[in-house]
């Protein structure tokens, strides 16, 4: 790094000192990442109402995950040109007001670009965030600090079919989304005026770390299970209440509710993830999980009734331990290929 670039960066403190910063970024983090996921458990209203296939309500999802692709690659861009704080704020705002068009729009079209604009718009939070907490606080509480931003995907993916749920007892999915908007622009007017921290320029991804990183085996091994796990876990979630709904005739409260409580397996799983790493490895771990994930996730195809609501709460606590040993196998054979 270039001295003025060192000179620009805060000087760390303590994370009691910093816990304002921890928390707002991590609102913000939970608020985006709800707005993504919350297109889920509202999918079967949304696909009613719009009168599309199954295959065209599929598609909204890979639109918003494209622009979540695209985010981490013009992230360094971004932040270089307008700070970290900036592209949070950036951030924020543009979530919120991507929603606002769902409460008239119709054309799927214009639905697939809202949908990569949220995508886009969520995925540049993260990079800035990390950058912001780990220059604002101390190395010594950076577990703190990051443990803190980083419940915000668990939580999002516990509350918002529970969210759904309650909202559309009373309301449409267009009103919902409408609601959750209004939620994300109060939180970035308030991040703009009193929000604090990433007063820093990022830096523009370095061409030759990138090849070096991309050149080693290792890293695409990863990258393979990571997507093989993503796609078991978020690709699942994604569909799972318009499968619920449509093909096993569950009402669309009850689905949310127990796709909701499921989520919570995930949670309590990562905890007996590490003691249950420790004493096998982390290969044999990932090994065991993977498999096991997966014949879970085939399971969920086949099984009815009371079968099927247990397996819905096992699949996520599998894959969820998945990602935790993929962390640190990852950063292992990336040192040490």
């Amino acid at each position: 790094m270039q001295d003025a670039e060192i000179n620009d960066c805060p000087m760390p403190e303590p994370f009691r000192a910093k816990i304002t910063i921890t928390l707002f970024a991590a609102w913000l983090f939970y608020l985006g990442f709800v707005t993504r996921v919350m297109f889920a458990p509202l999918m079967p209203a949304i696909e009613q109402d719009l009168k599309i296939s199954h295959s065209q309500a599929g598609s909204l999802f890979l639109m918003m995950s494209i622009g979540y692709l695209i985010a981490p690659l013009c992230s360094g861009l971004i932040s270089s040109k307008i700070n970290h704080r900036g592209t949070l704020n950036i951030s924020a705002w543009a979530v919120g007001l991507a929603l606002i068009p769902f409460a008239f729009v119709k054309n799927i079209w214009i639905i697939r670009l809202l949908l990569m604009i949220i995508g886009l718009a969520a995925g540049i939070h993260l990079p800035s965030a990390i950058a912001t907490i780990t220059a604002e606080i101390k190395k010594e509480d950076w577990g703190k600090a990051l443990s803190v931003h980083q419940s915000a995907p668990p939580l999002s993916f516990v509350s918002a079919p529970l969210i759904a749920a309650l909202l559309m007892n009373w309301l449409t999915w267009r009103i919902v989304l409408l609601t959750w908007s209004a939620a994300a622009l109060l939180t970035a007017l308030a991040y703009s005026l009193k929000g604090k921290g990433g007063d820093f320029p990022g830096r523009i991804p370095n061409l030759g770390n990138v090849k070096y990183i991309a050149g080693k085996p290792s890293f695409w091994i990863m990258v393979i299970l990571f997507a093989m796990a993503m796609g078991g876990n978020a690709g699942i979630y994604a569909m799972l209440p318009l499968f619920l709904v449509t093909d096993h005739g569950m009402e669309l409260t009850k689905a949310n509710t127990l796709i909701g409580l499921s989520q919570l397996s995930g949670l309590i799983m990562v905890f007996a993830a590490g003691w249950i790493t420790d004493k096998i490895g982390q290969k044999p771990a990932m090994a065991v999980t993977l498999l096991t994930a997966g014949i879970s996730t085939f399971l969920l195809g086949i099984l009815k009734d009371q079968w099927l609501v247990i397996i819905i709460f096992i699949q996520p606590a599998l894959l969820s331990s998945f990602f935790l040993r993929h962390l640190v196998l990852c950063h292992a054979l990336l040192r040490h290929p």
